[in-house]
C-alpha cells in the first residue's frame, strides 16, 4: 500500500492537476511534501515503536495512514492536498519501517531471508501496479480514488494486526529526544537540497547550504550519540561491515532504481507516445520481477549469504541501465527495451532482501526496529537524490519539447543510472561472506549492556 501510494500519485498528477486548477510546481509538492516528512521522520517512526511496543505504533501507524488518505481525497485545493499529503508522510514514516522490524522479529535468523525477500517482493508489486492500477483510475474513475483505495486496506490491516502480531519492543527505556531532532533536522536539509535543486539549482545558496548544514547536523548527530545515555543508533553498528556495507548498497541501489522509474515511465509515454495505463502495462515486466525474484533470491540468501546477491544485483541493474540507454531512441520498439527491464528487474530483486536481511540480520534482535529504520531512510534519501541527479543531467542535455528532446536528455541520465550501481557493487564487495556475517555477535555483545542499563 506504501509502495504503491508513492507511484500511483505520479501518475494521476496530470489530472490532479487539471481538476484542482493548479499549476504543475504545486502539484509536485504532493510528492515532495510526502517524501520529505516520511524521510525525516522514519528513524523517529523506528524509535517509537522501539519505545511503545512495534504492534501499537505499526497499528496506529496504518490508522493515521487512512485517515490522512481519506483527507487527501476529500481536498478541494492544492494546498489542502499537500497538507494531507505531509500529514500521510507521517503514518507512512511510522508504519514502513516496522514491517522490516515486525517480519525479522518474528522469523528465525535461517528463515529471515526468505521471509525478507517476500517482503520485498510485495514492494515490487505495489511498484509495478502503481502505473496500471493509476492509468485505469484516471481513465476510468475519479482521482480521488487513489486515495480512497487505502483506507479500507489499512484498517483492515490495523483490525487484523491488533490480533494476530505480538508485540515487541526495543532495549531503551528512554527516547534518545536530543538524537531523534538530530537526526530529524539533519534529513531534512539532507533532502531539501535534491527536491529543490531544480528549481534554484545545484549551485544556489539554498541547496549548498542545506547539503552543508545536513552535513553539519549529520556530525552533530554522531559527537552526541556517542555521549548519549541511551542512543538511539548505537554508532558501533557502523564496525560491523554486513550494516555498513548493506546500508552503502542501498543507498546506491535506490539513487539508481527510483532515478530510473522516474525517466522510464516518461519515456513510455513522451518519448514512445503510450498512454498511462500502456506505459504501466508494459513496465510491468521491468517491476513485477521482485514478485518473481525476491522471494527466490531471499531464500537462498539464508543458504550462500547475502554478499553474492548483492554484488551480482548491483552489476545487474548496471548493466541492464546501461543496455537501456544504448539502444532507447524516438523510434525504439518495445520488445527491443524487454531484455534490459529483465535484466535490470532481476538485479533489484536480487539486491532488495540481501539488503534488508544483512542490515537487520547485522545487529541483535532487539534492536532490529532501528537497524530497520536506517535501512528505510537511506532508501528514501538515496531515492530523492536519484530523481535529483538524473534529472539535472536530463535537463542539461535535453527536455520535453519533442520525443527527440526528450531521448536525448535520457540517455545520458541513464548511463548516470548505470554508473551509480557500480559504486555499490564495490560496497557490496566488501561485505562479509556468509560464516562472517551471520552472527551479529560483533555488534551483539553491545545488547547486554543496554539492557544492564535500562534495568
Amino acid at each position: 500500500m506504501a509502495a504503491l501510494d508513492v507511484v500511483i500519485v505520479a501518475t494521476a498528477m496530470p489530472t490532479m492537476r487539471d481538476k484542482l486548477h493548479t499549476g504543475l510546481s504545486q502539484m509536485e509538492w504532493t510528492i515532495n511534501a510526502y517524501n520529505l516528512v516520511f524521510a525525516v521522520l522514519l528513524l523517529t517512526g523506528a524509535a517509537l515503536g522501539d519505545r511503545f511496543g512495534r504492534r501499537r505504533m505499526y497499528t496506529v501507524g496504518l490508522v493515521l495512514f487512512a485517515a490522512t488518505s481519506a483527507a487527501a481525497a476529500l481536498s478541494t485545493t492544492a494546498g489542502e492536498l499537500i497538507a494531507a499529503r505531509a500529514a500521510q508522510g507521517i503514518g507512512g514514516a511510522v508504519l514502513v519501517p516496522l514491517t522490516l522490524t515486525l517480519i525479522s522479529d518474528a522469523f528465525p535468523v535461517e528463515k529471515r531471508g526468505a521471509a525478507i525477500g517476500v517482503w520485498g517482493g510485495v514492494t515490487g508489486l505495489g511498484v509495478a501496479a502503481g502505473p496500471v492500477l493509476g492509468g485505469v483510475i484516471v481513465q476510468e474513475m475519479t482521482w480521488q480514488w487513489i486515495f480512497w483505495f487505502n483506507v479500507p486496506v489499512a484498517l483492515a490491516v490495523a483490525a487484523a494486526s491488533s490480533v494476530l502480531l505480538t508485540e515487541s519492543r526495543g532495549p531503551r527505556p528512554q527516547l534518545d529526544f536530543p538524537g531523534l531532532a538530530l537526526a530529524g533536522v539533519a534529513m531534512f536539509a539532507l533532502t531539501w537540497a535534491p527536491v529543490r535543486a531544480p528549481e534554484a539549482g545545484w549551485a544556489s545558496a539554498e541547496v549548498v547550504g542545506s547539503l552543508v548544514g545536513g552535513a553539519v547536523l549529520a556530525v552533530g548527530f554522531v559527537v552526541w550519540e556517542r555521549r548519549a545515555r541511551y542512543p538511539m543508533l548505537p554508532l558501533e553498528y557502523f564496525r560491523n561491515r554486513a550494516f555498513t556495507t548493506g546500508n552503502v548498497v542501498n543507498f546506491f541501489l535506490t539513487v539508481s532504481l527510483i532515478g530510473s522509474l522516474f525517466f522510464i515511465t516518461q519515456l513510455f509515454q513522451n518519448g514512445l507516445g503510450y498512454s498511462p495505463m500502456q506505459a504501466g502495462a508494459r513496465i510491468l515486466v521491468w517491476m513485477a520481477m521482485p514478485m518473481v525474484v525476491s522471494p527466490i533470491a531471499g531464500a537462498l540468501a539464508d543458504k550462500v549469504g547475502n554478499k553474492p546477491f548483492m554484488v551480482l544485483g548491483m552489476l545487474m541493474q548496471g548493466s541492464g541501465a546501461a543496455w537501456l540507454a544504448s539502444v532507447a531512441t524516438p523510434t525504439v520498439s518495445y520488445w527491443t527495451l524487454v531484455g534490459p527491464l529483465v535484466v535490470s528487474g532481476m538485479g533489484i530483486s536480487m539486491c532488495f532482501p540481501a539488503v534488508a536481511n544483512a542490515v537487520t540480520g547485522s545487529v541483535p534482535p532487539e534492536d532490529a526496529g532501528i537497524a530497520a529504520g536506517v535501512n528505510v531512510a537511506l532508501r528514501e534519501l538515496g531515492g530523492v537524490f536519484g530523481v535529483a541527479i538524473l534529472g539535472a543531467v536530463f535537463a542539461a542535455h535535453g527536455g520535453y519539447g519533442s520525443a527527440s528532446t526528450f531521448v536525448d536528455g535520457f540517455k545520458p541520465a541513464m548511463w548516470v543510472a548505470a554508473l551509480v550501481p557500480m559504486g555499490g557493487a564495490v560496497a557490496a564487495a566488501f561485505a562479509p561472506g556468509k560464516a562472517a556475517g551471520k552472527g551479529s555477535a560483533g555488534v551483539g555483545r553491545a545488547a547486554p549492556e543496554l539492557i544492564g542499563q535500562a534495568s
